[in-house]
């Protein structure tokens, strides 16, 4: 948290002192509005140049609301919107704080499950690769339903087939790793590799594309692009409500505690009778569930699917989790640490943005995080280890 607010604060800091930028917000009008272009006399005007006009009044059901010339870019008279202009800090202003959220969203609702996995001293490389092939899935389900449907029906549709496949993938991994007895690198390095694959295979062969749309729009702009004063919160909110729901899992349930003793010491965890394989299982197919929980986001908000979607998504998460204070050595993690781990990474690539530096760097910021983080806790086990 301190780590946030000294980011933004500094970014804050930033805005104040460099020039500000243009935000454009759509003002809709009531079709019983009327609009009136005014000169700089006062005089209402049905046509006027736009050099002329001085401001823009607004009069519906008596009331009267008058705008600047100043603060309106135009008016479109054929959507009946005026396009509201403001300077505004680069930084600090609703549109880009809510974006910063959005985009944090996508990863930190996979990394509330990538938690579990990395407590329990384990690693998901494919959480990428299923968010993908989720995503390719759910797309085509949704591409095939009428355009007029509900999203009463779209929305579970699309919940069901996205979760149901990042489920299957999930179980996959978690199976393979316990009844192999291969570590779980091994086995979601080459999940990884095999569903991404799959994700590029299925759309060429049997759309002969790279993208799938045509979704009904009650489950785009009627149910997860939502919009509400100006912003789309749908998916940040989902990432919060799954937050709450780790952090309770892990923190507050039997099963959680199972997680935390088989990272703390798996052989211990056998001796006392926890059933140490069914719980390995179960954490890797609840990420893939959360896999396809994001993908569906991903879907309503962008309105299609690409091969490329979930690239790097991988070490993304793992930041977060890293960052967030989960040790690689299992035992410690926790869901909210996973959420602001998401969202420092979001703020990083927001402030290589607003700096104006190459996004070919993110990556290389990425890299250095994770080792910066895992630098960070090795040092403080060497600590404890000695005071102890």
């Amino acid at each position: 948290m301190l780590v946030i607010i000294m980011m933004m604060g500094l970014l804050t800091v930033y805005g104040m002192f460099t020039d500000p930028i243009e935000q454009k917000t759509r003002i809709e009008l009531d079709e019983n509005a009327v609009v009136k272009l005014v000169d700089r006399d006062g005089n209402e005007h049905d046509r006027l140049a736009r050099t002329q006009i001085a401001g823009y009044r607004v009069v519906l059901d008596g009331e009267v609301r008058n705008y600047s010339s100043k603060d309106i870019e135009r008016y479109d008279s054929s959507a009946r919107t005026l396009i509201e202009v403001k300077e505004v800090n680069r930084f600090l202003n609703k549109s880009n704080l809510v974006l910063i959220a959005k985009d944090a969203s996508f990863f930190a609702i996979i990394a509330v499950g990538m938690t579990g996995v990395i407590i329990l001293a384990g690693i998901d490389l494919s959480v990428g690769s299923i968010y993908g092939l989720s995503a390719i899935v759910g797309a085509m389900a949704l591409q095939s339903l009428p355009a007029d449907t509900g999203w009463i029906i779209a929305v579970p549709v699309a919940l069901l087939v996205c979760m149901t496949v990042g489920t299957l993938c999930g179980l996959a991994n978690g199976a393979m790793s316990v009844g192999l007895g291969v570590h779980p690198f091994v086995i979601t390095l080459g999940m990884m590799a095999v569903l991404r694959g799959l994700t590029v295979v299925i759309p060429q062969e049997l759309f002969a594309t790279q993208s799938i749309s045509g979704f009904p729009s009650s489950f785009t702009t009627g149910f997860f692009k939502a919009e509400f004063y100006g912003v789309y919160p749908v998916p940040v909110i989902i990432m919060i409500l799954t937050a709450v729901v780790g952090w309770f899992v892990l923190a507050k349930t039997v099963f959680g505690r199972r997680v935390f003793a088989i990272g703390g010491n798996e052989t211990a965890a056998r001796y006392t009778g926890i059933p140490v394989g069914r719980v390995k299982v179960l954490v890797y197919t609840i990420t893939g569930a959360l896999c396809g929980l994001s993908a569906c986001a991903y879907l309503g908000y962008y309105g299609a699917a690409e091969t490329n979607a979930g690239n790097a998504y991988e070490l993304q998460v793992i930041a977060a989790t890293v960052i967030g204070g989960a040790s690689l050595m299992g035992g410690r993690g926790t869901v909210i640490g996973a959420v602001l781990g998401a969202i420092i990474i979001q703020l990083i690539n927001n402030t290589l943005i607003i700096f104006e530096v190459d996004t070919s760097y993110n990556q290389i910021v990425m890299g250095a995080a994770i080792i910066v983080a895992v630098v960070i806790d090795q040092t403080k086990q060497r600590i404890q280890a000695k005071r102890a």
